[in-house]
């Protein structure tokens, strides 16, 4: 449905990035390899996201990547030490706008969704629910009311997923519930399989610090040294040091560290 890409470690052009190795961010868009039943090619927009400063910019054009001269021409004179970039596959009956292409940002966190929630409509309204249910037994106050999905930036699941996704990493940081940014990945994610457990949701979110992940229905994979860390839809080189994460797992990726859980601990 989409491949994205994360990136932290030394500073690098944005746009290097995304035209990296022999088989790209900017190549997966018109040859992907792994597409798993979500279409053939990814050419319904993309969007880039690096920090600065601290601060997360963004960059973002509903057409094909290939047809975009800012990603070579522009994008690489911009540098940064992170870097979240998608192509988009769009889902039929979603809309091909600027505004449904990943990243989604709040704060200082970015987010993209490779995927599809079938029925994301009743599925998200009722994660929304659950997920209020479950802050209100831990003592927490609520957290969304059904207004709030309405503000998402566009009529698609991977939108309203974010608007679930960043309240509560939200309340998380500001000592609600959640406990941490992973822990709320998590509870959304197994939210979202509780409803609608066909759906294929690998979620990738970064901080300009860390990547985090969760791998269901679609390939993950990550590279991780000393100096960098990577999680991608798919390795953009052979280099042997790509390690492909399992299904249903919770990663946690940092230059030097790299953790692989999962996702619903037993």
């Amino acid at each position: 449905m989409c491949r994205h890409l994360g990136y932290v470690g030394p500073s690098v052009g944005v746009g290097e990035i995304l035209t990296r190795g022999t088989h790209s961010l900017h190549h997966q868009s018109w040859a992907p390899r792994d597409m798993r039943g979500g279409g053939t090619i990814n050419a319904d927009g993309f969007g880039v996201a690096w920090w600065q400063e601290g601060a997360v910019r963004r960059y973002r054009n509903p057409a094909p990547i290939w047809t975009d001269p800012a990603v070579t021409d522009v994008l690489p004179q911009l540098t940064s030490g992170a870097v979240l970039g998608s192509v988009r596959s769009a889902t039929v009956g979603m809309p091909v706008e600027r505004s449904a292409c990943a990243p989604f940002t709040a704060g200082r966190w970015a987010f993209s969704h490779n995927g599809v929630v079938p029925r994301w409509r009743e599925v998200l309204t009722a994660v929304s629910s659950d997920l209020d249910v479950e802050a209100t037994r831990a003592g927490a106050t609520r957290l969304f009311e059904t207004a709030r999905l309405l503000e998402a930036e566009a009529l698609t699941d991977s939108a309203v997923l974010w608007v679930l996704l960043s309240d509560l990493i939200a309340s998380a940081e500001s000592g609600g519930y959640g406990e941490s940014p992973a822990t709320a990945l998590r509870l959304v994610a197994e939210a979202v399989l509780r409803h609608a457990p066909e759906a294929r949701l690998t979620l990738l979110l970064g901080d300009g610090e860390q990547l985090l992940a969760v791998s269901v229905h679609h390939g993950l994979s990550a590279l991780v040294t000393e100096d960098a860390a990577v999680l991608a839809s798919e390795p953009y080189d052979d280099d042997p040091r790509w390690q492909p994460v399992a299904d249903r797992k919770l990663v946690v990726a940092r230059p030097g560290e790299l953790s692989v859980d999962e996702l619903t601990p037993t």
